[in-house]
């Protein structure tokens, strides 16, 4: 403006030994004269009175006045102000806030004449976050202090970038943490969000998706940005999303100017249903609270700036007055006046003043206007602040000691020839506590303490809507936000006056996971039922765990539960019926045993070695007894005596039939001529030799078995995945087939002998009924082997078991029953005659 002129201020200005200056947005729309390239630049016309913003102003000029009355802080020296509007237009914003730092004369000599309207040493302001943004661009490149009451922009706390910006109003980043606290504390995981199309909208979109990503506390179901110029078109596009969208919650960061379009669409489409979340940018625009649209707005949620008391602010307000004749320029006061009162000075200082002429002595308290109504002073309050935060630092810069300052050479700042880079340094460390309470001091970022109010909207029966206090979110020491909500004081705009489900898929219960659905947010999933073996014990579970190896999932797949055991039981049936017939073979043999002692002296007993007879009885009823132990738990002893006990009688059994074959072989091969010599190699004593000999060797397997890879017990979970088969390992699968082998091998021998003897005369044959029993023998153990390899479990014992059992029987029948059947029902055989074919059938 060097050429054609200076850019004239529309401020109110007072005087002072330090001028501090002050942006606000008086009013809230600018018009620009049309230029041509040889006409003159004109000023810019500010239209559109905001009252509240004139308010702003007046708690900054309130805060000074109140300081320059305190003998306790900056004694001595009088604090002035210029308080500069907006007009809500950038170019006169940016172009305030230079003529405030340089000056307005050519030159100001402080120290030599007091000349001149002093450069301001520090800024209130501004309040939107792109023309503080624009400001400290620029003048941070000189240091000159900004602190403002409203920008919030979390680009601003770039200390690179603005380093000498300061705010009292927390940054977007943590009002979008203090979002996503309300999100995470109602359950809220599927939300949509609208921005406005400026630094403060776009900014906090990217905050907000990034925060809520790290967060897993939820996803945007949508996310448009609302246009500045209000297309209708767009906006109907942008309503119609909100309205068919399954989020039934809608966060806005965005203006008033913003809001009052976008709620025009709304009434018009009459979406319903949907809670509302504020920013603090429109928390507590009265100009939403109507009739018209509070239908759709009651209920609304939102982030509201720290409310304070200012004592005396009233009192101070009241006592403003235009001046006609004032020479510190209050064209704003006259202005106020005018759009307060409807009336006009002559000449008219606002553009838009009409009605009849002010005589400045009007009575502010008998007319309308939320000028005094001071029950929720919010950004009054961050002014206060911001004022106070510049005293303060003032202060403390003033009461440096000569030599122990800390700027160059341990020197320090004077009245006289203070720079505002200095009153920078000690704006950082202030820290000073309101009247109201409330901590306030700087972080290494220039942002103040962070805190907010959550507020309610409440339409009340008469028409009014109250913006009351439910909560507050704050951050701790600890660097973590804390949520507090009264939950009973909150209104809800639903049928049953509780807080809406906004979730995009219902949580997923105990005993399911989550899937994702391809191609949708992680908060879309469907509820996939954990497989058998795994559990989810809490909601929404991203993966089922498995149940430890003894444990497997419970019909519910909630919680896990012990593996049932398996094994061969005497409480089951099978092992009833295998018990009862171990004891019937057992009771069998020894009551052919008590009739063979008892009838010892008679011809059948005593035929072919009674003694091998009854050594044969009692090995059968080992045979018996010892199948008991395949039934039950397995323990180690049992593991460990089972196959040997077994493989032993067995032995001992066919090694007496396998003698007794063998000596009727060499009896009859006696009875021929020339053949008495046989009968010397089997006498008693060798028979029981034989059959000792032969037992022994079983004896040393079994020995070398359980010395070098002894049967254990063992819980077998291959066979069934929910039980737990209890069973004996062989230890050496080489042992257990050399047993049944050497088994098998007696018992072919004997076969093969018996069946070359029967032919024999039939009075004196035994052979006939030892082949027999062997026959029986080999085809119940051949059929065994593939019936056990394959039998899982408890049915591998059962059939051992029966193997033994049925092997034991037809022994036991077959070469004791006929001798039974003679001695019991036929006992004119039992002679000797019969026996040696001599009987009188023959003669």
């Amino acid at each position: 403006h060097q050429n054609t002129g200076y850019f004239n201020l529309n401020e109110v200005h007072k005087p002072g030994d330090v001028v501090l200056g002050g942006l606000f947005e008086v009013h809230y729309s600018s018009v620009f004269p049309e230029r041509t390239f040889t006409s003159e630049p004109q000023q810019p016309i500010c239209k559109g009175f905001d009252t509240l913003g004139f308010r702003h102003a007046m708690t900054m000029a309130f805060a000074i006045d109140e300081i320059n009355k305190n003998s306790n802080l900056l004694p001595n020296v009088t604090l002035g102000y210029s308080l500069a509007d907006n007009c809500g237009a950038l170019v006169v914003g940016f172009s305030s806030a230079l003529s405030l730092a340089s000056g307005r004369e050519e030159q100001f000599l402080l120290w030599k004449n007091c000349s001149g309207t002093p450069p301001v040493l520090g800024i209130v302001g501004d309040s939107p976050s792109t023309f503080s943004i624009a400001t400290s661009n620029v003048l941070g490149l000189y240091k000159m202090p900004i602190v403002s009451y409203f920008s919030t922009c979390s680009c601003l706390s770039d200390r690179q970038r603005f380093p000498s910006f300061f705010r009292t109003i927390p940054s977007d980043a943590f009002q979008v943490r203090a979002m996503i606290q309300i999100l995470k504390h109602f359950g809220w995981t599927w939300v949509g969000l609208l921005v406005s199309d400026d630094d403060y909208g776009l900014h906090v979109a990217r905050s907000f998706q990034s925060d809520l990503a790290q967060s897993g506390e939820g996803c945007l179901a949508y996310l448009q940005v609302l246009p500045w110029d209000s297309d209708r078109s767009e906006l109907r596009r942008i309503v119609h999303l909100i309205k068919t969208s399954t989020a039934r919650v809608v966060m806005v960061f965005a203006h008033e100017f913003h809001m009052i379009h976008l709620m025009e669409e709304v009434v018009m489409q009459n979406v319903t249903g949907r809670q509302w979340i504020a920013s603090e940018a429109w928390t507590s625009a009265a100009v939403l609270q109507t009739p018209r649209i509070m239908p759709y707005l009651s209920g609304t949620l939102g982030i509201a700036i720290r409310r304070g008391e200012i004592p005396g602010l009233r009192e101070f307000l009241l006592q403003i007055r235009p001046d006609q004749n004032d020479s510190n320029n209050y064209n704003l006061v006259r202005q106020f006046w005018e759009y307060t009162f409807q009336c006009r000075f002559d000449p008219a200082d606002w553009v838009e003043a009409e009605g009849p002429l002010c005589t400045g002595q009007e009575d502010i308290e008998n007319v309308e206007t939320e000028f005094l109504d001071l029950s929720n002073l919010r950004p009054e309050y961050n002014v206060y602040k911001a004022v106070y935060a510049l005293a303060y630092a003032l202060d403390n810069m003033l009461q440096c000691e000569p030599g122990r300052g800390p700027f160059s050479g341990h020197s320090c700042a004077t009245l006289e020839r203070m720079e505002p880079w200095q009153l920078v340094h000690y704006l950082q460390k202030v820290h000073f506590t309101t009247p109201f309470g409330d901590e306030v001091s700087f972080d290494e970022n220039g942002d103040a303490l962070p805190i907010y109010d959550i507020v309610n909207w409440l339409w009340l029966p008469d028409g009014r809507t109250k913006v009351h206090n439910v909560g507050e979110v704050k951050r701790s020491d600890s660097k973590v936000e804390e949520l507090t909500i009264d939950e009973d004081k909150i209104s809800w705009n639903f049928a049953f006056k509780e807080p809406p489900r906004s979730v995009c898929s219902e949580s997923c219960p105990p005993g399911t996971r989550m899937g994702r659905k391809k191609g949708e947010p992680v908060c879309c999933f469907d509820c996939i039922a954990c497989s058998e073996g795994k559990i989810s014990n809490k909601t929404d579970s991203m993966e089922c765990i498995s149940c430890p190896e003894d444990f497997w999932s419970g019909p519910h797949r909630d919680h896990c539960v012990p593996k049932k055991t398996e094994f061969l039981s005497y409480h089951e049936p099978l092992g009833i019926c295998l018990t009862a017939a171990s004891l019937l073979g057992t009771f069998i043999c020894a009551v052919v045993l008590g009739i063979f002692i008892h009838h010892r002296s008679t011809p059948i007993v005593r035929a072919n070695n009674s003694e091998l007879s009854f050594l044969l009885l009692v090995s059968l009823k080992l045979c018996f007894l010892c199948s008991l132990l395949f039934i039950g738990r397995p323990r180690l002893w049992t593991c460990q005596l089972r196959h040997a006990a077994f493989g032993i009688s067995f032995v001992l059994a066919v090694s007496c039939i396998l003698v007794k074959t063998m000596v009727v072989l060499a009896v009859f091969k006696a009875s021929k001529p020339g053949g008495g010599t046989s009968l010397k190699w089997f006498g008693a004593m060798q028979q029981r030799g034989t059959v000792l000999v032969l037992t022994s060797i079983q004896a040393i397997i079994c020995t070398a078995w359980l010395v070098s890879s002894s049967p254990a017990p063992h819980k077998n979970t291959q066979y069934y995945n929910d039980k737990i088969v209890y069973e004996c390992v062989v230890g050496s699968t080489i042992a257990f087939a050399v047993l049944l082998g050497y088994i098998a091998l007696l018992a072919i021998l004997s076969f093969l002998l018996a069946f070359l003897a029967r032919n024999l005369p039939d009075n004196f044959n035994e052979a006939k009924f030892i082949t027999f029993s062997m026959l029986i023998f080999c085809a119940v153990w051949v059929a065994f082997v593939p019936a056990y390899v394959n039998s899982p479990g408890k049915y591998a014992d059962a059939v051992e078991v029966f193997a033994i059992l049925a092997s034991s029987f037809g022994l036991l029948v077959a070469l004791f029953g006929p001798k039974c059947y003679i001695i019991l029902l036929k006992p004119e055989r039992n002679t000797k005659k019969a026996i040696m074919g001599r009987g009188p059938t023959n003669s």
